[in-house]
């Protein structure tokens, strides 16, 4: 028994061959969309490329770069048949093959619908490439005489001044690292010996950060140094004073900031899965209710139309042992073959 059989007219099977006409060519336009916002996903990662650990966040946007192309052929496709369904002859041409591009209409629905999982699931990937990452650059922070990193400085400066943010974890990031380049030391002076002999690695480590860590809406002047000496400073508790300095770490801005963009990118490829999904159930119904004509040459005459010839169990059983037959035809093949060989052979 056919599932969700419906019965259709001339003037009924016209009007879904125009609406999914339209709907195709809308389709192409969100296929461009979804290319888009693929490709500006793809830009913003390369944007903060020297902070990430690896390229393994590029798999998403590459995705919805290939399923918005795709998008843009397939309903460019559909969207011929469809016209062309309302002419009898021109039809004819389509319907050995409309068969097969419906299949293939559901494997695309499929990679759409994983497409837009994987953007709700890229936060983990990210969170561990910007950890690494961030974590990476800061070390390359004093640098800026060694060829490949010297850009890095400048590169966190503008990360932490754009995302109001210090640090990896936080502001006391920068107190386990040297970020001031041994360039900028003075090996004369006795405090500078003192603090490299005190560290075990030899490093220059101080309880500073950078000057782009610094919250341009504190009252006071920016503390850069000695921030956990409170005796340095004049009416200076470094327990309290919250707005001096950025107390987000790079790394939760980041994510947060990519996470809202992935969020509304899945959501936007969610509601697109849902137009595809719209488009391929119509366009089966117009493959059935033009199969099932009973006189083609009568264009005026009744038809009916269904989603599925069988019930959702036997359908399935039909696959399976489609499939079953597919892999037994493939096992005759590879005996007859070594059959073949084994005289050879001897």
């Amino acid at each position: 028994m056919a599932l969700l059989k419906v019965k259709f007219d001339q003037k009924k099977r016209v009007k879904l061959a125009q609406g999914l006409w339209l709907m195709n060519w809308f389709s192409v336009l969100a296929g461009i969309i979804i290319f888009g916002l693929g490709l500006f996903l793809k830009i913003e990662l390369r944007k903060r490329s020297d902070v990430m650990n690896n390229s393994e966040s590029h798999f998403v946007p590459n995705s919805l770069i290939g399923v918005g192309v795709l998008s843009c052929v397939f309903n460019s496709l559909a969207g011929k048949i469809c016209y062309d369904a309302l002419d009898p002859a021109k039809y004819a041409k389509w319907k050995p093959w409309l068969k097969p591009y419906l299949a293939v209409c559901v494997l695309f629905n499929l990679a759409l619908f994983l497409v837009a999982l994987c953007c709700f699931l890229l936060r983990g990937s990210l969170e561990s490439t910007l950890a690494h990452g961030l974590k990476n650059g800061m070390k390359f922070y004093r640098d800026t005489d060694t060829p490949g990193r010297c850009f890095m400085k400048k590169t966190i400066d503008m990360l932490q001044i754009e995302f109001k943010c210090c640090g990896n974890n936080g502001f006391r990031d920068w107190f386990e690292i040297q970020w001031i380049s041994n360039r900028y030391l003075d090996f004369s002076s006795k405090e500078v010996k003192d603090r490299i002999k005190s560290n075990v690695d030899g490093r220059y480590l101080v309880d500073g950060v950078p000057f782009s860590c610094c919250n341009p809406n504190s009252p006071r002047p920016c503390i850069q140094y000695q921030l956990t000496n409170n005796s340095a400073h004049y009416s200076y508790d470094h327990q309290t004073e919250e707005l001096n300095l950025w107390l987000r770490g790079c790394r939760a801005a980041l994510l947060s900031y990519y996470s809202n963009l992935m969020n509304t990118i899945g959501a936007v490829t969610l509601l697109v899965w849902l137009f595809e999904v719209t488009i391929t159930v119509g366009l089966r119904y117009l493959h059935t209710a033009l199969e099932g004509m009973a006189n083609p040459e009568d264009p005026e005459c009744e038809s009916e139309g269904w989603l599925l010839e069988k019930s959702v169990p036997e359908t399935w059983k039909a696959v399976l042992e489609s499939v079953k037959k597919l892999g037994k035809g493939n096992q005759v093949e590879a005996e007859g073959e070594d059959a073949g060989q084994a005289p050879a052979a001897g």
